[in-house]
């Protein structure tokens, strides 16, 4: 044999055996253990046994087919149409020339008069995954807001015209219906058990390029602040996503839907590697709600969560940086009412680990009103377990929050670069912070600890190190032995929020 030939022979091997640790290490497609697989590629002397080569490669190929045959078969075009107003191309409207130029001007040389209004109809192509054998179709908000007409595109080339059932803009998911029965819907998987590095393949319509499939692994789970919606627990892919997939499915190996393909992150507004998508469970439980009630309810624990660093973990005397810090608790809502008070740690909810507070948002609002949960929690480094009975969040608490219902000379801090005063009732009738105490940040100093710990002029400390300051005198109290390296620990009140600020003094 031909050392060509050895050396082509040696890469595909290494090719082959990339491509079944990768699916061994990410969904099973019915491969003997590793070691068997060893066995039939690798003799006792050490020598590869090339004639498994191709076979192996039949299966890698197989598997791909036939997921990419199942979750193609559910997966729609969804044309939406919308009336817009056009103005003229000098950014005015039309109107606007006539009453400048006349109508005669129009007539002398267009020969007919401007139009009052110009509309035109714009279209829009997304995709969607049925997932009922009757009709019911989930995709993006973003694919059908607005839109005055809608139809849909099976595999047949049928078109069938759509309503819509229910959208749900704080996750960017809709359900949509056409009349028709006997579809094929898509079988949905376990989102919750997807890992990091799983093969995936993509399916949608990305410009107008119909059923395209590309695959992929994960690349990461739980993106949140990604900036699309006020819930967000994204996968993570680089399997690719354009312009017309959002909407279509994300599925495993198996061709079980595990995601709704959502957004890309692209300064060119193409393919670069990042794709996004929303986990098929948060998505099913929208759905479920928007098909049987029309809206989404979700569970309200009444509280402000924060997200802990390491400066706050060693002023609080953490000993990680895991978990969710309590900020504020609204009085009288379901986590006052068992308990929970400000400064705790959560660290499981609803025997789920919690390790920040985007993760507290996301189960509890997956949880209905009116479910009693146990939340495991921290006490001044004592771990204890109360029951929460979560209420419904209002409308007006989507932002992520929960709803909210002696006089002295400014003193100063060098040290901290900031200036403070007694609250007096007329400051706090000025700012809002009636019926409160504590001391209010008078002045920030440029280039001070106080400012990168992004204290602002009329905060409201209401704590330092989890002792209550009432006065000036009290906060000179807690801060006078201050030194180099000491992080201190503040609670905070701004507008109608409280949270925890930490300050690293240099």
């Amino acid at each position: 044999m031909s050392n060509g030939r050895k050396h082509i022979l040696f890469f595909v091997f290494i090719l082959v055996v990339g491509f079944i640790a990768g699916i061994l290490l990410a969904a099973p497609l019915g491969f003997s253990p590793r070691a068997t697989i060893q066995e039939q590629i690798v003799s006792d002397d050490g020598q590869v046994d090339h004639s498994q080569v191709p076979g192996l490669l039949s299966q890698i190929s197989a598997a791909f087919e036939d997921a990419a045959a199942k979750a193609s078969s559910s997966v729609v075009s969804i044309f939406a149409e919308q009336t817009v107003e056009v103005r003229s191309p000098f950014g005015l409207p039309d109107d606007a020339f006539k009453d400048f130029f006349g109508e005669d001007f129009f007539k002398r040389f267009f020969g007919t008069p401007p139009q009052q209004e110009q509309k035109r109809t714009v279209k829009s192509l997304g995709s969607g995954v049925i997932v009922t054998e009757d009709g019911y179709i989930l995709t993006n908000n973003h694919v059908v807001a607005n839109a005055e007409k809608l139809n849909v595109v099976i595999g047949d080339k049928k078109t069938y015209e759509a309503k819509v059932i229910g959208t749900d803009p704080p996750t960017d998911v809709a359900v949509i219906k056409i009349d028709a029965n006997n579809l094929p819907a898509a079988k949905l998987g376990n989102s919750d058990a997807v890992r990091v590095g799983q093969w995936v393949i993509a399916v949608g319509n990305p410009f107008q390029l119909f059923h395209t499939v590309t695959h992929g692994i994960i690349s990461a789970k739980g993106r949140s602040s990604v900036g699309l919606a006020d819930y967000e627990d994204f996968f993570q892919t680089d399997a690719s996503i354009n312009p017309g997939n959002s909407g279509g499915a994300l599925a495993d190996t198996e061709g079980n839907v595990i995601g709704i393909n959502t957004a890309i992150a692209s300064p060119s507004g193409g393919n670069v590697g990042i794709g996004f998508a929303i986990p098929i469970n948060m998505a099913k439980k929208v759905m479920e709600d928007l098909i049987s009630k029309g809206k989404v309810t979700r569970g309200y624990v009444g509280l402000v969560p924060q997200d802990i660093n390491e400066d706050l973990a060693k002023a609080l005397n953490l000993s990680d940086t895991m978990g969710v810090l309590v900020g504020d608790v609204d009085r009288g809502g379901p986590a006052d009412k068992a308990g929970i008070k400000r400064g705790d740690v959560i660290l499981e909810f609803d025997g789920k680990k919690v390790e920040n507070s985007t993760a507290l948002r996301n189960v509890a609002a997956l949880d209905k009103p009116g479910t009693a949960v146990k939340v495991g929690l921290i006490r001044d480094g004592k771990k204890m377990e109360v029951t929460v009975t979560l209420g419904e969040r209002p409308r007006e608490g989507a932002g992520g929050q929960a709803p909210r219902e002696q006089q002295t000379q400014p003193q100063t801090s060098r040290k901290l670069g900031l200036s403070v005063q007694t609250l007096t009732p007329d400051i706090a009738e000025q700012l809002g912070y009636q019926e409160d105490s504590g001391v209010v940040v008078a002045n920030v100093a440029s280039g001070s600890p106080a400012e990168d710990a992004g204290l602002r002029r009329g905060d409201l400390i209401k704590e330092v190190n989890r002792k209550e300051v009432r006065t000036v005198q009290d906060f000179e109290r807690e801060t006078k032995d201050l030194k180099g390296g000491d992080v201190l620990a503040l609670l905070v009140r701004r507008g109608q929020n409280t949270f925890f600020s930490t300050i690293k003094v240099r």
